[in-house]
């Protein structure tokens, strides 16, 4: 049976759908030994021969879902052309190619899934799954509250304005903590949110995606979800995008 391209890549592991949709534009994906460069062209996975970057595409035998708590110092890609560590140097073992779903950058910490599941991984990063995501934050001082009801509101970041943010204070230190809560994933959007009132963010930690949270994970260890957390992921967000 036919199906986009995107899909069929993103199916087999190799990358996530929207990545897959721009190698295809780039014209690194062929169908029986032809280009394909147009979005939407359909193949057989069963009976056509697809290659990607001159590689012939093969179904992941299994499906494999990590979550990671993700140390500082360690960029969430496969490789990084700078030659600093990536996440996937920590996991050891695993046989089937998995990739990240969403980033950390390379100063922050916590949670992060990696799956060769394409398909579970595009819904995620959707902007329309509106899956919450919580931080731990640490600022150079201490925002006014004028501020912290604006980032609670929404802002305007490149153009468009952010989704409304749980945002409440953990520690009253010098230097404090706050809890962020948020339902989109832009770039450094957290660190840029607070810089916007004048706050530099000194640590930033992931401590929950969804349902799963951090407990029991020490940074650099990474577990498999359950049949059952998956089941749940898929359930979050069907019927949102």
């Amino acid at each position: 049976m036919q199906e986009r391209l995107q899909k069929i890549i993103a199916a087999t592991g190799v990358t996530s759908r929207r990545k897959a949709e721009e190698l295809i534009v780039r014209g690194l994906v062929s169908v029986n030994g032809r280009a394909v460069t147009e979005l939407g062209s359909k193949a057989d996975p069963e009976r056509d021969h697809i290659k990607v970057s001159g590689k012939l595409l093969t179904r992941s035998r299994s499906r494999v879902y990590l979550l990671l708590n993700k140390p500082t110092g360690y960029v969430s890609t496969l490789r990084d052309p700078e030659g600093r560590p990536t996440v996937v140097s920590l996991l050891g073992r695993i046989r089937e190619r998995v990739y990240p779903v969403g980033r950390l950058d390379y100063h922050s910490s916590g949670l992060l899934l990696l799956t060769n599941d394409g398909e579970l991984a595009n819904l995620l990063m959707s902007r329309a799954s509106a899956i919450p995501r919580t931080y731990h934050v640490k600022l150079e001082g201490h925002p006014e509250q004028g501020g912290l009801e604006k980032l609670r509101r929404g802002i305007v970041l490149d153009g468009q304005p952010t989704a409304p943010a749980r945002i409440q204070a953990l520690a009253d230190r010098d230097k404090p903590w706050y809890e962020v809560t948020l339902v989109e994933g832009r770039y450094h959007q957290v660190r840029r949110m607070f810089e916007r009132i004048g706050q530099e963010v000194l640590k930033l930690k992931r401590v929950r995606i969804a349902f799963l949270t951090d407990q029991g994970l020490t940074p650099g260890r990474f577990r498999h979800l359950t049949a059952a957390e998956v089941q749940r992921l898929k359930e979050s967000v069907k019927g949102k995008v």
